[in-house]
């Protein structure tokens, strides 16, 4: 069976991290957020996948190749145009990047699965497929029910008793939506879906192709199902998303490393001695790290492949990514260290510049009475 991930998109909402990578690429425990959609695919037989790219493109194919490490078969369709004889980024929508493949090769002559690159699901995909080939509408939108409180960060599906689509709510408030039903960013489609996307420019799925759908009375559903899903949509999911696995709230995600002991995760190369260490659960280090005596590590924290921890270093709460230097006297309380960026949870990424004297005095324990010295302290990738 076929199948595609979206994965053209700048990814606005993760700045700064997407200056480097790719939405799609970040990885949450050291697993890249696409990986483990196309591991899905591969479980439920959906093994010839298309995928649009754009932004980064080259960090995605790079690593994924052609898919035979997976098990699968990959192609990439890019979405940019040549401007002074270089490759510009410009996407397409995510109907419209559909479109240009069925364009150009007539891939999707079957019935055939869409999803969102940058989200974690544990979903049936045999049992979503059965049930849209059971109603024979010409799409299936996959939805979840959510929160009240949480009913305004969702695009809202609305259906009949018989789970027809007749209307969608974006993003409403509480009192005004009409259902809990949240659009997951799965979808069902057959290939009679291209005859209502136009043949050229950016045509989007949710906010153009499904009311379009409505306004013409083409049947088509929404199937509620009950699954895990990992939405990593800006800076606060991606600390979210990683708190709940880390509080066992997950089940089934991957921890990386040797479980040495309740809550703390260890990988291979790594150099830390537990009894020397203020190390306080849930805490992963990945391998190739170096922690050394004395340092403090309060959990949830996640510290990634190759870094190295100072003696007098404190880390809460906080997610370190590869190759990071955590030097003496530095507090990080509640960040997200990648590259050369501190980013904080609302995605600020000039927290140490905001630190103030008093917490910086706190962490020295007036071993330092100088600020500008602190404020020097950066991390090293």
């Amino acid at each position: 069976m076929k199948g595609m991930i979206l994965a053209a998109g700048k990814g606005t909402r993760v700045k700064p991290i997407t200056h480097t990578i790719p939405k799609p690429m970040i990885p949450i425990l050291g697993k890249p957020v696409m990986e483990s959609m196309i591991e899905l695919f591969v479980k439920h037989n959906i093994n010839k996948i298309m995928v649009n790219t754009s932004h980064l493109s080259e960090v995605i194919e790079g690593y994924f190749r052609d898919g035979h490490h997976f098990n699968a078969q990959l192609s990439y369709s890019y979405e940019g145009e040549i401007i002074d004889g270089e490759f510009k980024s410009k996407t397409l929508g995510s109907a419209g990047g559909m479109q240009k493949i069925q364009q150009f090769s007539g891939f999707f002559d079957d019935t055939f699965v869409v999803v969102c690159g940058d989200a974690w699901i544990d979903l049936d995909l045999t049992k979503a497929i059965e049930h849209h080939k059971e109603k024979g509408g010409i799409a299936t939108i996959v939805t979840k029910a959510v929160l009240t409180e949480d009913i305004h960060k969702y695009g809202i599906v609305v259906s009949n008793e018989h789970g027809l689509i007749t209307n969608f709510q974006e993003k409403p408030t509480a009192n005004e939506a009409l259902s809990n039903q949240a659009n997951t960013g799965i979808y069902i489609f057959e290939p009679a879906i291209f005859d209502f996307i136009p043949t050229e420019g950016e045509y989007d799925i949710g906010s153009e192709l499904f009311p379009l759908l409505v306004e013409k009375n083409i049947p088509f559903y929404s199937v509620n199902m009950d699954f895990q899903w990992l939405d990593v949509g800006n800076i606060t999911d991606i600390w979210d998303v990683t708190n709940d696995i880390l509080n066992g709230k997950v089940n089934g995600y991957p921890i990386p490393g040797t479980q040495i002991k309740a809550g703390v995760w260890v990988g291979i190369n790594t150099v830390v001695d537990f009894e020397h260490c203020n190390i306080t659960p849930p805490v992963v280090i990945s391998s190739g790290c170096h922690i050394k005596n004395g340092a403090t590590i309060e959990g949830p924290t996640v510290i990634s492949a190759n870094c190295i921890v100072d003696s007098e270093a404190i880390i809460r709460n906080s997610l370190i990514y590869d190759y990071i230097h955590i030097r003496d006297f530095m507090l990080l309380d509640q960040k997200t260290v990648f590259n050369n960026y501190c980013i904080d949870r609302d995605g600020n990424s000039d927290c140490f510049a905001k630190m103030t004297k008093e917490s910086v005095s706190s962490v020295m324990k007036d071993a330092l009475s100088d600020l500008s010295t602190f404020t020097q302290s950066t991390t090293e990738k």
